[in-house]
């Protein structure tokens, strides 16, 4: 199965590149995207890359797209529902229709750049070690204030069709039906076939955890 892979805020394709060769051993097709990042990129531009990549797949694709990113793969759902099965959302849940993407963090120069370990103290990073960490920081990709701050615009209400897999790595599937019920993600609330994954890990599990990552994507495919 073509199994397209999209990271969070500040990571590229490269982001997979200990999963991917352990997907490949099991029989899939890893494509780790990188998306257009310059200053001027908007999230618009971004979205036509993951649709182009879902429409380039030879059949039904799994998406699975990591933290903010979520709301991009959730994007890409509405745009194609008829093409994703599942849409896999690791450590996140999508923004609503009219809610800014990812305006998180300082923008400064016309970007969003890595703000440090600081505000990721915690279960976030507490499996990084320094290694990690300074690689992580090093290859950050600053994200274009136009993407950050793009507007979440859905349409298609086929999307809450799409099957979803919520792989929970810091916090644990309670947690997030407890969001769910308390209203803080209405997306995830009206999808109708969500199932929930806990999973042992900090944010990052595509570092810390890539072999057992690939696994379970593996048995979600």
């Amino acid at each position: 199965m073509d199994i397209l892979l999209i990271g969070g805020l500040w990571l590229d394709g490269t982001a997979w590149n200990a999963v991917t060769p352990a997907l490949r051993e099991l029989g899939h097709r890893p494509v780790p995207l990188t998306l257009p990042a310059t200053p001027s990129t908007t999230l618009d531009e971004q979205l036509v890359a993951v649709v182009a990549a879902v429409d380039a797949a030879s059949g039904p694709v799994m998406l699975v797209a990591h933290s903010a990113a979520c709301t991009l793969g959730w994007l890409a759902a509405d745009a194609r529902p008829d093409r994703i099965a599942p849409l896999v959302l690791v450590g996140g849940y999508p923004q609503q229709d009219g809610h800014p993407y990812a305006d998180f963090f300082e923008i400064r120069d016309g970007v969003m750049p890595f703000p440090g370990w600081a505000p990721f103290e915690g279960r976030d990073s507490a499996d990084l070690d320094e290694t990690l960490r300074r690689r992580i920081a090093a290859d950050a990709v600053p994200v274009p204030e136009p993407v950050a701050r793009g507007l979440v615009h859905l349409t298609d209400p086929r999307r809450h069709d799409v099957p979803v897999a919520m792989i929970c790595p810091e916090f644990d599937p309670d947690q997030v039906r407890a969001w769910v019920a308390g209203g803080q993600a209405p997306e995830l609330a009206a999808a109708k076939h969500v199932e929930y994954h806990d999973f042992d890990s900090g944010h990052w599990p595509m570092f810390t955890k890539p072999t057992e990552l690939a696994a379970l994507l593996a048995t979600l495919a």
